[in-house]
């Protein structure tokens, strides 16, 4: 797994943080320089998102998606997370093919086809510029949309088949968790792939991410001449991995096909119960 994880880094780190990148930004203005420093919470969390599809290999059980996973978000399906306790609609799905103004694009949806449960994941930088309301609100939108999820594995993924369909966000700052409520830290990924020690290799993964930025970034700033203090990038350049994370939405796809019947499951991740004897 390293070789492909030095691959990961070195495709992203280069993509934007090359040290010829980063000496052009330095020479050109505070604007450039800062467009380059705001753009490491998108290629880190891109980072995170393929690391953990590569993880996911190592389960032959599990099905990852990442593209075309955009899912409506109709305004019956908030009220409904909203007005009800979870377990009033646990057994409910609602048609992929419903519309609604609003949407959400998880970064990943995991399902196990042996267990059939489907996980739809949200991997965050950080959650530390998150309000409480604004993860609430996070957490309301993918209970919503996860409704359709058994429809749209069925109609478009192969006649893919979920019965339990689980919400988490993953932080990988490990910090404000709530493991009841569907937050894990990164080090909880062991639980989700079912692969030992993937938290851990997540967590190398990020750190050699950042570490090669900073090494770029010094060398940049080594390479150009003359005055940089004195044009006030000295701040930006201390510190140039510890940007904010955003969250990203999309508009919402339209989806055919018959559907699986049964009874469906919704809610929060949940850690697997150690079983003895």
């Amino acid at each position: 797994m390293t070789p492909r994880f030095d691959a990961l880094v070195e495709e992203l780190a280069h993509a934007a943080f090359s040290v010829d990148a980063i000496a052009l930004g330095l020479n050109t203005s505070l604007d450039t320089i800062g467009t380059i420093v705001r753009s490491v919470p998108s290629h880190e969390g891109r980072l995170l998102e393929r690391g953990i599809a590569m993880l996911a290999g190592f389960n032959p059980d599990l099905v990852v998606l990442t593209q075309n996973i955009r899912l409506p978000v109709s305004k019956a399906a908030v009220e409904l997370v909203e007005m009800n306790r979870p377990a009033q609609y646990r057994s409910l799905t609602l048609d992929a093919d419903c519309s609604g103004r609003k949407s959400y694009t998880p970064d990943l949806i995991v399902l196990n086809s042996r267990t059939r449960v489907a996980h739809v994941v949200d991997v965050k930088r950080s959650l530390n510029s998150y309000e409480t309301s604004r993860i609430t609100d996070l957490k309301t939108r993918m209970l919503a949309a996860s409704l359709i999820v058994p429809d749209l594995l069925y109609k478009e993924h192969r006649r893919l088949v979920a019965e339990d369909v689980r919400v988490v966000i993953l932080n990988a700052e490990n910090q404000r968790t709530d493991i009841e409520g569907g937050v894990w830290p990164l080090s909880h990924l062991d639980h989700l792939l079912e692969v030992k020690g993937a938290g851990e290799m997540m967590k190398s993964l990020q750190q050699a991410f950042r570490h090669r930025i900073e090494q770029n970034w010094k060398q940049a700033l080594q390479s150009v001449s003359g005055g940089i203090e004195g044009r006030g990038v000295s701040a930006a350049a201390a510190s140039p991995t510890q940007a904010n994370d955003t969250p990203a939405a999309g508009p919402p796809d339209a989806d055919a096909g018959p559907a699986p019947e049964g009874v469906v499951r919704f809610g929060f991740a949940r850690i697997p119960i150690a079983r003895t004897g």
